[in-house]
């Protein structure tokens, strides 16, 4: 066999080969669209951020203008007889500047325990005085001091209020459910009386003690209704206020044992009877000291 090529032939055997089947896109998808919506759910049935109402002690700085009403005030004598020369507005020229400091706790109801205090004044603004005081009076309408000249003296109204009560707070929008529109019913006591201040020179007949005889104190009740808006902000703490109309009655009584005003035909004791109807436009700024936020976490 010599010279003979010897062939050698192999035999290869093909197996098939087994590949993973290829979901389509949209099956893809939908999967991954369910596995995020089990996720959210559970999320979801573990936490929930919902709105809530604040419970906190508040403390606010307010200002506003007092306006008295001529028409529903008036000066009652023991025999009966009415008179509006003596009342806060017949005394004084309006408007009055109102400065105060109120103390506030809000439930998350919404209610309101208000205490509040309050200091209003005018401006040299005493009406008629040359006729209340005619025999402190030149001809030209001065009071000479000491050193006869013209004394320069400004005459001013001076009242302080201390109140307590109640409000309550309507919300108009479930998005801040701490803000909506007030309403407040307060009660308290008050003083006022005029003011005597002498620039130039010392003029003794209007300075203490003399000047009880003419300032016409008068302490007594006051009842205060109360209308607005109150403002709470969900985010910032700084950005919280109300502002309200206010309508006052007081029923005062003079505290001097001797009282002169000719205009009103008094010298001697003062007992009449004063209502005085003034009507407040005031805005307050507010400072929460603790409490909730509006928004308040859940879990179960």
């Amino acid at each position: 066999m010599a010279g003979c090529a010897v062939r050698t032939i192999f035999f290869i055997k093909t197996i098939p080969t087994i590949t993973t089947p290829m979901y389509p896109k949209q099956i893809k998808r939908l999967a991954a669209a369910a596995m995020l919506m089990c996720l959210t759910t559970l999320v979801a049935a573990q936490e929930k951020l919902t709105q809530d109402t604040m419970q906190c002690h508040i403390i606010g700085a307010n200002f506003g203008t007092i306006f008295p009403s001529r028409g529903g005030s008036f000066g009652l004598a023991p025999d009966g007889t009415k008179s509006k020369t003596s009342t806060m507005h017949g005394l004084y020229k309006m408007p009055y500047l109102n400065f105060g400091v109120n103390v506030i706790y809000k439930y998350k109801s919404n209610w309101l325990v208000l205490l509040d205090g309050d200091f209003s004044f005018g401006s040299d603004n005493l009406v008629s005085r040359d006729l209340r005081m005619s025999h402190l009076f030149t001809r030209d309408s001065i009071i000479v001091g000491t050193n006869g000249t013209d004394a320069v003296a400004t005459m001013y109204n001076r009242c302080f209020m201390v109140r307590a009560g109640a409000g309550k707070i309507f919300r108009v929008s479930n998005k801040n459910p701490n803000s909506g529109v007030l309403l407040t019913l307060t009660a308290g006591w008050i003083q006022q009386q005029t003011v005597f201040n002498i620039h130039e020179v010392h003029a003794p007949q209007i300075e203490k003690p003399y000047s009880r005889l003419y300032d016409h104190q008068r302490m007594g009740g006051v009842l205060t209704e109360g209308v607005g808006f109150w403002f709470m902000s969900n985010n910032l703490n700084l950005v919280n206020f109300y502002v309200a109309f206010e309508l006052s009655q007081s029923l005062m009584k003079s505290t001097r044992p001797y009282t002169i005003d000719h205009l009103q035909g008094l010298s001697g004791k003062d007992n009449n009877l004063y209502f005085d109807l003034t009507y407040t436009l005031k805005f307050c700024w507010m400072f929460p000291l603790k409490g909730k936020t509006a928004y308040d976490y859940y879990y179960y």
